[in-house]
């Protein structure tokens, strides 16, 4: 790899670090270590009503999900910036393939050629199925 494509990608990756950094102090501040109580904003710790409560805790595990894939995506960035750093950034891990610019460029942190993250993406959809004695073999 070039040195205006490594200068290029360290910058894209630092971008991205910035941006989930960004996005996981948000989720901390705002949801994340507000107990039920504050983020309600009742003076007790019980909702007015039980669905505003069961609303309260949807809200609080879908910024836990988000919190948890934008961590994921976090280490990722991290792995993909010593890669980088080390001379093994936009290979593919599975077939030793050079990953295309353009997937690079728009999933800097990706570690799988295209047709490589179809191939995996393809065996997850037959083994997704769990449902007893349907005709995927489950």
């Amino acid at each position: 790899m070039k040195k205006k494509d490594v200068e290029f990608f360290e910058a894209r990756l630092q971008e991205e670090r910035a941006r989930l950094v960004k996005e996981l102090r948000y989720l901390d501040d705002t949801v994340l270590n507000k107990s039920l109580k504050d983020s309600s904003g009742d003076l007790s710790s019980y909702s007015f009503h039980m669905a505003d409560q069961g609303t309260d805790s949807i809200e609080r595990e879908k910024a836990f999900l988000a919190a948890s894939a934008e961590g994921r995506n976090l280490i990722e960035v991290y792995e993909a910036l010593r890669r980088l750093y080390t001379g093994d950034f936009g290979n593919c891990e599975t077939c030793g393939d050079e990953i295309a610019r353009k997937r690079l460029e728009a999933v800097p942190y990706t570690t799988l050629c295209l047709s490589c993250k179809q191939k995996e993406e393809k065996r997850a959809g037959r083994r997704g199925c769990a449902v007893p004695g349907s005709h995927h073999g489950g």
